[in-house]
């Protein structure tokens, strides 16, 4: 296990162990942070995408020029 891991498990079990109102009251101050919110959004994509085929960045532009004429 990396270190960034383990901090992540430290900070998770942390958050399993607090009451229900403790739990809202984190993910309510994460939502507001405007950079966390992002990023557990972005999270969230990429999870949901997992089994999605993966394509290159310069064939996905290659597309994206294509389409566009």
């Amino acid at each position: 296990m990396t270190t960034t891991e383990a901090t992540a498990e430290v900070f998770l079990t942390a958050f399993r162990a607090l009451r229900k109102k403790e739990k809202a009251a984190v993910l309510e101050k994460l939502m507001k942070e405007e950079r966390a919110f992002e990023d557990l959004r972005y999270a969230a994509i990429v999870d949901e995408r997992k089994g999605e085929p993966r394509i290159s960045l310069s064939d996905y532009l290659a597309q994206r020029a294509r389409k566009r004429r």
